[in-house]
């Protein structure tokens, strides 16, 4: 008899994380296992990424919603993001083996690395200059700076600093507002931006104002990527609406937040469709997700840095295969995954 069971982890971060929106100490996630009840040791494990107060999902009743899913695992996937998610990883996991191998390829037998961008938290202007020499010192050609969270000023400050150093043949920087701009003042904060050489700026202002993005989109000196404005669309006629009236020049894909691989797959093809570039990033998951869309990114023939550089946000992420060699996500087949003790609810 195939089961599905699910628990609760709370990670914690190894520093102050710091977006526009907030501040995190922590980070809550749920994992789901799915098994045969014959053979209990062989298990897939997924990880249903909630992200509270960004995710469709993030409903007061999501672990009921949990509850349902694991009562039918082998029917059709559920409609909730996360959800979706976790039992799509958790089922490939568990026909594969129950090995945390999800897409058998060149990429978990420790070939053809994954390009990473290196990600600078907010903090104040002392801390992300720190963050970001570290980053360079370790190798890293492609910075992704989040801002909106202190002084425009500062943060201008912070880029010109970086340029004066390392110009854009050397460092290829990105952007993350989080949606911190407005309609009114983006176009003038996206031309004082652009001063300094930005390869893309994600998510300049708020989801869901369509009609200021579009011409943010046409006027913007640098390049718009979508993040937040995909999230909840899991129609192909809804996706195709958001590409075709706003024409981004990038999208940012998370699968955990954008209905799962299948969805993302779909994503993809439409930006093909679009011409719009695209990337993927983690939504901070453990190193369980984190590894589901590494497997998956490394079966696309994407060129792009990816946003996977997220394993070593925890104190007590799972231990992997998983290790970050400089700018690259590589996965180590001669080390092991070691599962913690979890309290499962059935």
């Amino acid at each position: 008899m195939i089961k599905a069971e699910w628990c609760n982890y709370k990670l914690v971060f190894n520093f102050l994380a710091k977006t526009s929106r907030e501040e995190m100490r922590t980070k809550e996630t749920y994992f789901v296992r799915i098994f045969d009840t014959d053979q209990p040791e062989i298990f897939g494990l997924g990880e249903c990424a909630l992200f509270k107060g960004l995710s469709a999902d993030d409903v007061p009743d999501f672990e009921n919603r949990l509850d349902e899913a694991c009562r039918q695992p082998l029917d059709s996937l559920p409609q909730m993001s996360a959800i979706r998610f976790g039992f799509e990883t958790a089922l490939a996991d568990f026909q594969n083996g129950g090995k945390r191998i999800i897409l058998n390829n060149d990429w978990i037998s420790g070939l053809h690395p994954i390009a990473i961008n290196g990600l600078i938290w907010m903090g104040d202007k002392a801390e992300m200059v720190r963050r970001v020499e570290e980053k360079i010192s370790k190798g890293f050609k492609i910075l992704k700076l989040k801002i909106g969270g202190i002084n425009f000023d500062e943060e201008i400050s912070i880029l010109k600093s970086i340029r004066e150093r390392f110009d854009h043949k050397q460092l290829e920087i990105r952007l993350d507002a989080n949606g911190s701009f407005t309609p009114v003042n983006a176009l003038d904060r996206l031309d004082k931006l652009s001063k300094f050489d930005i390869h893309s700026i994600e998510q300049p202002i708020a989801a869901g104002q369509r009609e200021a993005m579009r011409r943010i989109c046409i006027e913007s000196p640098i390049a718009i990527a979508l993040d937040e404005e995909l999230i909840g669309f899991n129609s192909t006629e809804a996706k195709r609406e958001i590409l075709s009236e706003i024409r981004p020049q990038y999208i940012i894909l998370k699968p955990s937040l954008c209905g799962g691989l299948r969805q993302s797959d779909e994503w993809i093809d439409l930006a093909h469709e679009f011409n719009v570039g695209w990337w993927a990033t983690s939504a901070l998951e453990s190193n369980i997700g984190l590894n589901a869309i590494a497997q998956w990114v490394s079966t696309k023939n994407n060129h792009l840095a990816q946003g996977l550089g997220t394993g070593e946000l925890y104190t007590n992420n799972i231990p992997s295969p998983l290790t970050m060699e400089g700018c690259r996500l590589n996965y180590r087949p001669d080390k092991k995954w070691i599962i913690p003790d979890l309290v499962w609810q059935d």
